[in-house]
């Protein structure tokens, strides 16, 4: 089994490409190979210069592999889709155009989601006709990145957006060709979302191309569930804890990985916030070294 451990923007605090708290990206390059690590993601499109010789000379010259990226949009809503259109061709070329592989398909956050993150028999649910055309266009973001781009496209479950829960990822890849859609796995926000992520990666994993690495804190987690706290709040309470710290059983993890014969990047991602957190890099250190005490080379 090779398995290499890379690290990505949100671990610094960057999700949105235009946010002023943002740290400089030629920073988090810097952060992310002095924390011992040789795979990053490039972060929301706009981010990292789209000019690729700008871009890999940054990369070359701090040893770092570009490892995949995000499509973090709303899939959600039909009047955003020439966005998330805008944001998949970006991605892919940029992808692309530094050898990287993985396109990995987020459902960002949305109001009707956010209030209920964590408990999904609350959740609000999509009518059959909302659900086709939201699947639709999944699919053709996962056909484009594909077959347009030959990248590895992957779902991505994620807390506060439609494709959240256990029940609709299992519907998602019921409807969708695994020959275009695989998965992305996330095992911090399948904890957060109620279920299990090691029975969910015994079942699947054949069909995962790729992992997030992130952990949730059990007593935040609770108190959120109880409080019924929305997703921000959540957030706000530091649900997202460093790997090793929280419910997320990683040797299991690194278990069902091994016995499938998995190869390839798991990257880090424990999201922050760019103003609140006061050590990125030192967290950063932590998480690869906590991966390493358990096998994880």
């Amino acid at each position: 089994m090779t398995i290499r451990i890379g690290n990505a923007p949100c671990s610094w605090g960057v999700e949105f490409a235009d946010d002023a708290r943002n740290p400089s990206w030629k920073s988090v390059l810097s952060d992310c190979a002095k924390a011992g690590y040789k795979g990053i993601e490039l972060g929301p499109v706009g981010y990292m210069p789209e000019d690729p010789a700008e871009l890999g000379d940054a990369l070359a010259q701090h040893e770092l592999e570009l490892i995949g990226g995000v499509v973090f949009r709303a899939y959600h809503d039909p009047d955003a889709w020439d966005e998330v259109l805008d944001a998949t061709h970006r991605t892919a070329r940029a992808l692309k155009a530094h050898g990287a592989e993985h396109l990995v398909l987020i459902d960002s956050i949305s109001p009707r989601r956010a209030p209920t993150a964590g408990r999904a028999s609350e959740a609000a649910q999509m009518d059959k006709a909302e659900w086709a055309a939201y699947r639709d266009r999944i699919a053709e973001t996962a056909r484009i990145g594909s077959e347009e781009y030959g990248l590895t496209v992957g779902i991505h479950a994620h807390a506060a957006g439609f494709m959240d829960f256990e029940p609709e990822l299992e519907r998602l890849l019921d409807e969708v060709d695994d020959k275009i859609l695989k998965i992305c796995f996330d095992t911090g926000h399948h904890s957060y979302a109620g279920f299990d992520p090691i029975a969910f990666m015994k079942r699947h994993v054949d069909r995962i191309s790729y992992m997030h690495f992130k952990d949730i804190n059990p007593r935040v987690k609770a108190d959120v569930i109880a409080s019924r706290a929305g997703f921000y709040d959540a957030c706000g309470q530091g649900i997202f804890c460093n790997l090793g710290d929280g419910d997320v059983d990683f040797p299991a993890v690194r278990q069902v990985l091994l016995e499938a014969g998995f190869a390839g990047w798991c990257t880090v991602e424990q999201d922050c916030d760019p103003t609140l957190d006061p050590d990125p890099i030192g967290d950063a250190r932590k998480n690869r070294e906590y991966l390493e005490t358990i096998g994880f080379n």
